[in-house]
This record gives C-alpha cells, structure tokens and sequence, in this order.
C-alpha cells in the first residue's frame, strides 16, 4: 500500500492545535482539519478505509481520519470538534456497524457523499469458531445491521472482499468528484491489481498447511478463514474486549491438543493477558495477528499490505505451511 506521507505547514499545525485533539490519515502524519483545502475533502472512520481513501484520492483527495493511531476503533466516541469536522467534508468514508458513533454523525450529518463500506460486499454471521465447513453463514448483501446483530465487519482482511469495497469507493469518488473521475479510477484499479496479488500469495503461502486451525484472541479473522480453508477459534467472540469462559478455556485447551495447535495469537491494540495464560496452561507459543484496525509502532508494517503480508507469514509458521 505505500500510502504517502503529507508534510505539514507550520500553519497546518497551528490550526489543528487549535481545532483540538487532532485526527489522522491512514498512514499517520496529517493532522490537518478537512473541509479547509481546495482539495476532495475526505473523512474516514478509521485506518482500513482511510487507507482507501488515501491509495484511490491519490493527489486529489486530503483524507483525515476519526480514530487515531493506538486506538481502538470500536471504543470510539466522536467528539464535538470531530462532528465539525465531519460535517466540513466533501465526503466520508465508514463502516456501518463497527462505531456506532460514527454511524450517528453520518446519519444526522448533510454530507452528500455517504459511502458505506458494508454496502459495497458482503457481511456474514461469524461466532467464535468460523471457516471450513465448522460453522452455518447467513449471507446478507449490502446489510447494514453490523456487529450489533453478530455480522462480522472485518471484511477488509479478505483481500477479494476488501477489493470490492475499493471498487465500491473508487466510482463513488468519480461521482463526486467528475473532475478528477480518469485518476480514481485509475488509482482503483491499481489497487485492486495489488489485493488481486495478496490474494494470490495468501491462497499459494497457505496451501500447503499442516493444520487449518488456528486460535485468536478475537474473532476478526472469519474472512480470511474461510477465504483460505482454515478454521478460526476465538477464545472471544467479535468484542475484542470480552472475557472467555473457563469452559471455553478448556474447549480450546483440547482442540489444540487434538488439532495440532501451535500458537495462541493475540493483537496489537488489546492486552496479550488472556492470550498468554492460555498459552501457558495449553503449553502453546504467542504471536501478533494483526486485525489492522490502525497502523501503530507496534504494527509489523506500515500500511496494509505490509502487515497482511507479515499476517500471512505468522500463519505459515502457525500453520505449518512449507
């Protein structure tokens, strides 16, 4: 994804000192406010669809996003100044279902341009064990009752859903924004070039896996279990934050026995705690597999495509996979 950074203006700093607790683009490193450039002014509900926004706007877009780097996206409450902020775009780009805040500034907001990143694929029921033929799906095209209801929003870590999505946001742009309609979908299409090619390398790295189980910590990875031919166990379910039982301890204690279980892996952005002890008591190793919900200095990459591509290496060493 080699998203570029923006330098910014003294004067840029400025006023976003002034404007308050500053928002970020996909990669990091712009805190200006949107609405105050001449250019396709973007707000992004957190770092997969800002880093959307940044590959498809290319030169044309300022792109600012609701979360900041470290913070986990579904906790977010938008403040007063982000609802500003939020009303000052020429367009926002969000994931309904994920931050029910952000869902309710959009809806009562008058931005013209309301791109749903769950309209633009499909959201499926994920529970904690999800892939092969283990567990039942109910599909829903273009649903917008998210994680709420027990869809799965993580749609961005299956490269061809997360291609859909980009293709999704490339035409809504070129609506827009008619005028520099030739490079968004030019970007787009460079984009989609790029998941088509981590979409190959995930299917050919994983195909030769000893074992198709693997456990997290939360329930993110439905996708691309299915996507490949593994099975995820979650010791939590979608909530990232929420506690196992000790029956579900033991459940998965026992799987790993049986499957040939390796490593409990644990994210970034939520304490390793639960993962590690266990780990100890199933006598299994950790490691980071990453939801990329935010690119931090604890990230294995800076952009999406580095990190899925570290992903896939953590699974191939998981997994057993030559």
């Amino acid at each position: 994804m080699n998203v570029r950074r923006r330098l910014i203006s003294a004067a840029a700093v400025t006023a976003t000192t002034v404007l308050g607790t500053a928002t970020l683009t996909a990669c990091g490193g712009d805190t200006a406010a949107a609405g105050t450039t001449d250019e396709f002014d973007v707000v992004a509900s957190f770092y997969p669809m800002a880093f959307l926004a940044e590959r498809i706007g290319g030169d044309h877009a300022h792109v600012t996003s609701l979360t900041q780097p470290g913070q986990e996206p579904h906790d977010l409450e938008i403040s007063a100044k982000q609802t500003a902020r939020l009303q000052n775009s020429d367009a926002v780009l969000y994931l309904k279902g994920l931050q029910p805040s952000v869902d309710d500034a959009v809806a009562q907001s008058g931005i013209r341009t309301k791109i749903d990143a769950a309209s633009l694929t499909s959201l499926e029921k994920h529970g904690n064990e999800v892939g092969g033929h283990a567990a039942e799906h109910d599909h829903h095209e273009g649903s917008d009752d998210g994680e709420s209801s027990g869809l799965d929003p993580h749609v961005w870590l299956d490269p061809v859903r997360y291609a859909q999505v980009a293709e999704g946001v490339g035409a809504a742009f070129a609506k827009a924004d008619p005028g520099h309609a030739a490079d968004y979908r030019k970007n787009t299409a460079d984009l989609v070039r790029e998941l088509d090619a981590l979409n190959t390398e995930f299917t050919t790295g994983l195909a030769t896996a000893r074992t198709k189980v693997f456990l997290t910590t939360h329930a993110a990875f439905g996708y691309l279990a299915e996507r490949y031919g593994l099975t995820e166990e979650a010791i939590n379910g979608l909530d990232p934050e929420s506690e196992p039982s000790a029956a579900r301890v033991k459940e998965l204690e026992k799987l790993a026995k049986a499957d040939g279980v390796t490593t409990v892996f644990y994210e970034t952005l939520v304490s390793d705690k639960t993962a590690k002890t266990v780990a100890k008591d199933a006598g299994l190793r950790t490691d980071v597999l990453d939801p990329i919900e935010g690119i931090t200095k604890k990230s294995r990459g800076q952009d999406y495509l580095q990190v899925m591509r570290a992903n896939l290496t953590a699974l191939k060493t998981a997994l057993g996979a030559k």
